[in-house]
Order: C-alpha cells, then structure tokens, then sequence
C-alpha cells in the first residue's frame, strides 16, 4: 500500500518547506513548490517587478517613467529620473492531490533594481533578482519487493537552495521611437539534491533501517545574456502604439559538482561515506527565452498589452544528463497574458484616489513538465495598485506599489501507466496560491545642471 503523496513521476515531486534564491544573498520564499525538483528549480521567467505581477506579468511592451522596466532592457530609455526600487514577495499555497492537501506560505526579499537616465539618448540600470529556486522533500512508500510481502521500502527526495542574477542593462534611442537594450547578467548559486532509500522486513522495522543517500551539491556561476526592442508610435494626437520584444540567449552555466555515496543509521548518524566526483566540472545548457507583446496607450492615463513567450526546455542540460539529475524529461513552453493600468487623474488635488494607478491581467503558461504525455498550465489572474506619496516634488517622489496574484497550478488527476507489464499510479499535485508584492520606488533627479542668472 502506497502512502498519498504530493507527486507522480520518478519518486514523486512534492515538497515541504522554503524557496531560497541564492544563500545569504536574496530570498524568494513562496512556499513549497512541487515542481522545483525540474531543471534548474522553479525559474523565474524574466517576470519582472511589481508593476508587471499587476498587470498579469507582462510588460515587454508598455513604457513607463515611474518604475524599473528591467523586463525590457530597451524601456529603460524611459526612465527620466534617477529610480530605485526594491520588491518584497509573500505567498500563501495549498498543494493537494487525489488523496492529501497541505498548506504552507512564507515571505522574503524578491529584488533589488537601480535605474539611471545617462543622458537625452541613454539609460543604464544594476540590479539583483531570482533567477531560480528550488527546495523540496518527497517520500514515498511502497510494497515493492517481491517474494516478501511484509517489506517496504521507503524513498526520499530533498533539494534546497537556487540562483540569483546580478544584471548591468543599458539602453539607447536609434531613432524616433526606436530604442535597442542588452543586459549581461552574472548568474551564481548552489543546488544542493539528495536521493535515499531505505528498506524494512519481517524482521527489521523501517524505523531501524540504514538509509543510503546519494548526495549532490553543485555551484554554478556564469554569464547570461538578453537584448531587447521597442519601438513607439502614434496612430492619432491621443493613442500610441507600442512593440516590444526580448530574446535571453542560450546560456552554458559553468558548474562544479560534488557527489558522495552516504550511510547513515536508524538515528540519522552518518556512519559511512564514499566520494564519487570532487568538484568535477560541467555544465547546465539554459534554453533560450523569446518574449513578445504589443501595447495601447494615450500617453497619459491609460495602458492595454498583450504578450506571448515561448522557451524550448527540451533543450535543457545538466552536466550531459537530459533533464538534468532528476531525470525527468523536460518540454518546450509558452505563455500569454493580457493586462494594463489606469490612473483617472494623475495631477488631482481633491481626490487621491484619482492619482493611485490602478492595474490588472490575466497570464496563462504552460509548464515543462508533461505526466503521461498530458500539459499542465499556470494559470492567474493579478491585480495591483500604485500609491504615490503626498509628498511628491518635481524633483523626487516616492510611490508604495502593490501586486497581487491568484493562480492555480497543475491538476489533481491520477494517472495509470504501463511500463511493460507493470502498471505504475502517479497522482498530479495542484497548487492553488496566492502570491503578493510590496514595491518601494523612490523616484530623484540627479545631475541637475545649475544655473547662474
């Protein structure tokens, strides 16, 4: 008898505890997360900053003076002051399957960005965010030895830890309307996975069993890269139209792994270890990310977008291995959201609430996970707020940003399949969430050229 867990394939890929991004560096606790167990962990997507969860996590195409637009290297030519921003991410989850739910959530520091108008025709930005996440616990148990139908066996799967990306973008105006940006990013972090199995009989109790562990950390820092488009046009004297795209290339990850074979004892006491590879180089391939959209705006009070991105994970690589160390086999993605802002009134005095922008979006992403040949999706709807303070000048201001999100995430269906003439049960993992952003952006005009009259 099997007990219920929270996964299907290759021991299952449920979790319990924390998101890491990068130790000691920056956080993005969202709670657990079943599929950070694939690739890398649970990648960040270039899903941008509070402004973008509001509007459904898009953004690749629609301007803005106020917030960091780091999504698009190319929008940066828009800032025009002097913008620093810091977001901070909250979620509460329930994970359930046919057979079991678990509720969980936690909060953390989500990113940091730092954007600067250089002059009339260009704009650079720095900044810190998650590239990817991972941290889970699985453990299964079943009656599998054959010929003794009192043993059990019991696997466990535990993976912590993740990346982060610290990014130097810059953008630059070719002509009317048309500006170009790139971003090269310094990708680093550790993955730290482990893989046990321990196995009890009519006369030994699973709970005085040796376990042995198959232990793998590895570090990775390397470059990556994006560059960015966008070009701004009028259709009359009170509607625009935007086009954007980016497209973060192929990137190799360099890598160190280290691997040990481990025993430990019914009290969790290490009482034997074999190395198997110290600090043996490899690599991890990341696919490509294309990113397109398309935006109305009136210049003024309004914006409407529309966006689509496609990544081919079947791509992905970890040190030669296909889907890297878990095995399971990866798939190309796509994506597509809907969203956009108002602000009724941006210079009312008599009414505040007329100079909050308000923002909304709908997203719908495939994941690259595919059980039993079936596509599961992310879906969401998001909505946010932008506060400015009372306070504002001419030359600084100060905005408290709000975003939320409610999405649900795979499904909870039971899959029979067959593997010869051995019929295998996994039971999909959903996850319903709900996940929310506090953005601080401190808006300042630096530089200014001083005048003698």
């Amino acid at each position: 008898m099997s007990q219920p867990n929270f996964a299907g394939v290759a021991g299952g890929l449920s979790l319990l505890g924390l998101l890491a991004v990068s130790p000691a560096v920056l956080g993005q606790g969202l709670g657990n997360s079943p599929y950070s167990r694939l690739g890398l962990g649970d990648a960040s997507l270039n899903s941008g900053g509070v402004r973008q969860m509001g509007m459904g996590g898009i953004g690749v195409a629609a301007p803005n003076s106020v917030n960091v637009n780091e999504l698009n290297p190319a929008l940066l030519y828009y800032t025009n002051r002097t913008t620093f921003e810091a977001g901070f991410t909250g979620q509460f989850k329930t994970l359930r399957n046919s057979v079991s739910s678990q509720r969980t959530g936690s909060g953390n520091l989500g990113y940091l960005a730092l954007a600067v108008p250089i002059n009339r025709r260009w704009a650079g930005a720095i900044g810190l965010k998650p590239y990817s996440t991972v941290d889970y616990e699985t453990r299964t148990l079943d009656n599998t030895i054959q010929g003794d139908p009192t043993s059990q066996i019991e696997k466990r799967y535990v993976g912590s830890g993740g990346l982060a990306e610290a990014y130097m973008s810059h953008a630059v105006r070719l002509a009317k309307g048309l500006t170009v940006g790139a971003s090269v990013g310094y990708v680093f972090g550790n993955i730290q996975q482990e893989a046990s199995t321990r196995i009890s009989t009519s006369t030994l109790p699973l709970a005085l069993s040796n376990r042995d562990i198959y232990q793998e950390q590895v570090h990775y820092s390397d470059f990556a890269f994006r560059m960015g488009l966008h070009y701004r046009g009028e259709i009359t004297d009170k509607l625009n139209y935007n086009i954007g795209g980016t497209h973060s290339f192929r990137s190799n990850l360099n890598g160190e792994r280290n691997v040990a074979l481990v025993r430990q004892d019914p009290n969790e006491i290490q009482i034997g270890s074999t190395t198997q590879e110290v600090e043996a180089p490899g690599r991890a391939q990341v696919p490509s990310l294309t990113q397109i959209g398309f935006s109305l705006d009136n210049n003024r009070s309004w914006s409407l977008s529309l966006e689509g991105a496609r990544q081919e994970w079947s791509q992905f690589r970890a040190f030669g291995e296909q889907g890297g160390s878990s095995g399971i086999l990866l798939s190309d993605t796509y994506r597509f959201g809907a969203g956009g802002e108002i602000t009724p009134d941006a210079t009312s005095v008599e009414n505040y609430f007329k100079r909050v922008t308000y923002r909304a979006g709908l997203n719908v992403a495939q994941l690259p996970y595919r059980p039993g040949g079936n596509a599961l999706y992310d879906r969401s709807v998001s909505w946010g707020f932008g506060f400015p303070l009372p306070t504002a000048t001419a030359l600084d201001a100060t905005t408290i940003s709000l975003g939320f999100t409610y999405g649900q995430r795979g499904n909870t269906d039971v899959l029979r399949l067959t593997e010869g003439t051995t019929e295998r049960i996994e039971r999909n993992v959903k996850e319903d969430y709900v996940r929310m952003q506090l953005g601080v952006t401190l808006n300042n005009r630096w530089f200014i050229k001083r005048r003698i009259e």
